[in-house]
């Protein structure tokens, strides 16, 4: 094994956000880097030195960006047992110097999808990182950088447990830049079978956590809400007022929109309890709507949810204020009109 004086950091990201600082506190720390492309542009305009792949390699970017760190230098000093004498061996037969840590995360797929943006070279250097977990510590996400510094700075080194939960961060953003890729595919009509019509065999999912929630579907459960690439509207909205959204508050209130927006270009109204409609009504203004609505069962409407499809004025607030309703749907308020709710 081709000994490094120092412990050795691959940096390699998209979003570079805390770059320089993470890899100037690594270098203070006795840390070389090694970077390639735009992080080794960024990372040596800040100052800082680096490494360049192409030194580790022999070899420079070619083929359009295409092949920059797939090589036995990167991904040998990455997957190599330090533990494993045959590993040892092979790393001094070619020359082999071990990588400590890899910080790189990948094109944004989802935002703006081509094939020039499937990352060939980064999920394979993130894997190698994670499955190598107990010698490497990999990272994927900008707000664990100081996490790290921290350990190594009191303790010398990075904990097991961090490692490993590292590992298992960095899976879980392959798996979602792998169910990007796939969707894309999907939405070209390239899962569609003569034999199995329009749907794909086989679905793919990959949702982010966006917000948690006051308690599952009982209180004595937990619960949150995910979000999936590319958000929807509840990522969108706004929370005005009052406690955390429950699960049955989100999910009588994604009923009560799905079902409001549905009911045409008129000023529209629902209350929904339980999943299910106390009334729904269309009228020439959004307060008559809201009135017509409430009296299709005003008794199963306490505690309610109400959804309107038009901006909230005095009135409707007004006509709102003395019933007890746990949310209100809207696109917006009038001025005045939060104050009365």
């Amino acid at each position: 094994m081709t000994e490094s004086p120092k412990p050795r950091a691959l940096l390699s990201a998209y979003d570079k956000t805390g770059m320089v600082e993470f890899g100037r506190a690594l270098i203070d720390l006795g840390w070389e880097l090694v970077s390639s492309g735009g992080t080794a542009r960024v990372l040596a305009e800040a100052g800082l030195t680096v490494i360049p792949t192409e030194d580790v390699t022999g070899f420079p970017e070619m083929l359009g960006h295409r092949v920059v760190t797939l090589h036995p230098a990167i991904h040998g000093g990455i997957l190599a047992d330090r533990t494993d004498p045959s590993h040892v061996a092979d790393m001094e037969t070619y020359s082999v110097t071990a990588i400590d840590l890899v910080a790189v995360n990948l094109y944004p797929f989802s935002s703006d999808p081509s094939i020039e943006l499937i990352d060939i070279g980064g999920p394979a250097m993130v894997r190698g990182a994670a499955k190598n977990h107990s010698q490497v510590t990999v990272l994927v996400n900008p707000i664990d950088y100081e996490v790290v510094l921290s350990e190594l700075r009191t303790g010398g080194a990075v904990t097991d447990v961090t490692r490993r939960r590292l590992a298992r961060d960095a899976f879980a953003h392959t798996a979602a830049y792998d169910a990007a890729i796939v969707a894309w595919f999907d939405g070209q009509g390239a899962g569609e079978l003569p034999e199995t019509g329009p749907l794909p065999k086989t679905l793919h999912l990959s949702a982010t956590r966006s917000q948690e929630l006051r308690y599952g579907e009982n209180p004595h459960q937990v619960g949150a809400r995910y979000s999936f690439p590319g958000g929807g509207c509840w990522d969108l909205a706004e929370q005005h007022g009052g406690k955390e959204m429950s699960y049955l508050n989100m999910y009588d209130a994604d009923a009560a929109w799905r079902l409001v927006c549905s009911l045409g270009e008129l000023p529209a109204a629902v209350v929904i309890k339980h999943a299910n409609a106390c009334g729904a009504a269309v009228d020439a203004d959004i307060t008559s709507a809201y009135i017509r609505a409430h009296e299709g069962d005003p008794t199963s409407a306490f505690g309610g949810i109400v959804a309107v499809n038009r901006v909230v004025p005095v009135a409707l607030a007004e006509a709102l204020a003395p019933v007890f309703t746990e949310v209100i749907i809207a696109p917006g308020y009038e001025p005045g009109a939060l104050e009365v709710l």
